[in-house]
């Protein structure tokens, strides 16, 4: 039998070891699996509420109570008002593809678009048929969404309940899971740090630059539709936000085709307005705003960002928009703790290799 001063012996130690953390960790994952999106949403709110929460707290000293008058005001501030908001745009939600499906079936846009020989192209690529199977099967999708949104709709009340609840704990013992998360971190103190301050950045940085510039940018081009004359303006407002959360994509996705319909259909003034309106507020807004509201808090390419967003909301649903440029910033964090650690251990090689070496002429790393 082998002895337990064997190397051997611990070397199945360590894979034991590694083998039962892994499985911890995995069913750790597939316990809160279901609570992701509270835990997300939670942890959102948490860190934009923190200043007012500290406020709070300072005046007070009463933990219980403090958490307890942030998370109403939170409730009563942000969550009220938007529930009212999403009572009306589901109304709105079944106008609009009503309006998409009035429209297709009339025949103005076709005889306004062969009656124009600048978009003779539009009627010879794309002919009614082919675009009323195109709008049907949206209309169906978005029909389909909305009903799984309603069947979902007493989930959706038990993940809101949900964020409130872990939301007070948060604010309320965020100092003591700060405390515990440092004690279990294989990371030191210092590189610790950098990763909260990092995720903290990224969660402000995705909320404010991402989320309100978007929101911004739909409530002009809502603005833009009903001064124009254009049906369900509050809906395409809705879609325009909603594209311009993903970057590359943007509001212009919509006014563009609005343009060219109010172009086709003689509306020239219009189609004037809604060019140089689109270009110029709504784009530029997106310029002015976005680097106001994040201040470089989310140090990411474009490219890194798209593939976050969009692979996060693939992979998380609506929590994918804050875990997926969460996740991406976090890894790359970790991987410049990495190098930076690597570039450490050549200096000490370095230095024990020619203890004379003159540091000075090193040349510094871009």
């Amino acid at each position: 039998m082998p002895s337990f001063q064997d190397p051997g012996f611990g070397v199945v130690r360590l894979l034991a070891l590694l083998v039962t953390t892994a499985v911890g960790l995995y069913v750790c994952y597939l316990l809160i699996l279901p609570f992701l999106p509270a835990l997300v949403w939670a942890l959102t709110a948490a860190v934009l509420a923190a200043p007012v929460h500290q406020s709070i707290a300072s005046r007070l000293r009463r933990p219980n109570l403090s958490a307890a008058i942030s998370v109403v005001l939170l409730i009563l501030v942000v969550f009220v008002p938007l529930a009212w908001v999403a009572q009306h745009l589901a109304a709105t939600f079944q106008a609009g593809i009503a309006t998409m499906q009035a429209q297709l079936a009339s025949n103005t846009l076709q005889e306004a678009i062969q009656g124009h020989p600048w978009f003779a192209w539009v009627d010879a690529t794309f002919n009614r048929e082919n675009i009323a199977t195109i709008l049907n099967n949206v209309a169906s999708w978005l029909t389909e969404l909305a009903t799984s949104f309603v069947r979902a709709s007493v989930a959706n009340v038990i993940t809101l309940l949900l964020t409130f609840y872990l939301l007070f704990y948060f604010l309320r013992d965020h100092r003591q899971a700060l405390r515990q998360a440092r004690r279990l971190s294989p990371f030191t103190d210092s590189e610790t740090s950098h990763l909260f301050h990092r995720a903290g950045e990224t969660i402000r940085g995705v909320f404010y630059g991402t989320v309100i510039t978007s929101a911004v940018q739909g409530a002009l081009g809502g603005l833009m539709f009903w001064f124009v004359g254009l049906p369900n303006p509050l809906f395409w407002g809705v879609v325009m936000a909603l594209l311009s959360i993903i970057p590359v994509l943007g509001a212009f996705v919509i006014w563009v085709p609005a343009a060219a319909y109010l172009a086709v259909t003689g509306a020239w003034v219009q189609a004037a307005v809604v060019a140089a309106y689109g270009t110029v507020v709504i784009g530029g807004i997106d310029n002015v705003l976005h680097p106001v509201l994040a201040g470089g808090r989310v140090r990411l390419h474009t490219v890194p960002v798209f593939i976050s967003i969009v692979g996060g909301l693939l992979l998380f649903g609506a929590s994918g928009l804050i875990l997926g440029p969460l996740f991406m910033s976090m890894t790359i964090a970790i991987l410049e703790i990495w190098r930076s650690r690597v570039r450490d251990v050549k200096s000490r090689v370095r230095r024990s290799v020619d203890p004379a070496a003159d540091a000075e002429n090193q040349s510094p790393e871009m």
